[in-house]
């Protein structure tokens, strides 16, 4: 589906029937990381998953981006889609994002699942590395990024048993435009200090992290859970950084158990 929000064209998944789920994907992917949540949630709940601009079958302009921008996507689709309150899981970028979505939207927000994700800002090395491989991919394309990013995104065993996950994640990462991938290294640069926020976070919050995760460690995940009022910890066994790809059972389960919770709520 399409839908034109803020100036630009968004492409979304809309399935099921029940509690929303709204579904934020990862740098650099699309909202297909999240199909085999789609088959095994939409039985139960309204499952919404988002091309976030500059990814997938989205529009890539050519712009500055922000988190904060990305953010007012989602507000203007959930507007679109006359949702008034949802759950929202955010991976890795996607969390960034949810967490943005919050600061700006908290009252839009039934719930957080925050998975592979941290709430620190870059740090001055990591604002060099993201600007490095920014140049990366203008010089030598997606390509060249996937080849860069698939060994920090997926464990060491599932790269050398799963080639079929490897392929699907490269050919995520080949198929977002270099404006994209670009925009959203910039984006995330920039992107603020989010611990002040956690002790003011007040709707109920998972915190999901793969026991491999290196780009965001398990570390990173208890951080946040020790400072988010009542929030929920799931360390996700054998799990690199794409968790909900390489351990989806498990992933959907913590998903389907906290949707369930907030339902009764």
């Amino acid at each position: 589906m399409l839908a034109q929000i803020n100036g630009i064209t968004l492409a979304f998944n809309d399935h099921g029937t029940g509690p929303p789920l709204v579904f934020l994907h990862a740098f650099p992917l699309n909202r297909s990381m999240w199909t085999d949540q789609e088959t095994a949630l939409s039985t139960q709940f309204r499952v919404i998953t988002i091309d976030l601009r500059g990814h997938g079958e989205s529009d890539a302009p050519l712009w500055h981006y922000s988190l904060d921008q990305a953010a007012d996507d989602v507000h203007g689709l959930l507007d679109h889609l006359s949702i008034r309150q949802a759950v929202l899981i955010g991976l890795s970028m996607g969390g960034y994002i949810a967490l943005a979505f919050y600061r700006k939207y908290a009252e839009r927000v039934k719930g957080l699942i925050l998975a592979d994700t941290r709430a620190q800002a870059d740090t001055e090395d990591g604002k060099r590395a993201r600007f490095e491989i920014a140049q990366l991919a203008y010089k030598q394309g997606p390509s060249a990024i996937a080849d860069l990013m698939i060994s920090k995104l997926l464990s060491p065993a599932t790269i050398q048993t799963r080639p079929e996950l490897v392929q699907r994640v490269r050919t995520m990462i080949e198929g977002t435009q270099v404006s994209g991938i670009a925009g959203d290294l910039m984006a995330m640069a920039e992107r603020p200090d989010s611990i002040p926020l956690l002790q003011q976070i007040g709707c109920p919050t998972h915190i999901i992290v793969g026991e491999l995760d290196v780009p965001t460690p398990p570390a990173d995940a208890r951080f946040m859970a020790d400072r988010i009022p009542h929030a929920r910890l799931a360390v996700i066994p054998g799990a690199g950084h794409l968790s909900n790809l390489e351990q989806p059972d498990l992933f959907n389960e913590a998903i389907r158990s906290f949707g369930l919770l907030l339902a009764g709520c």
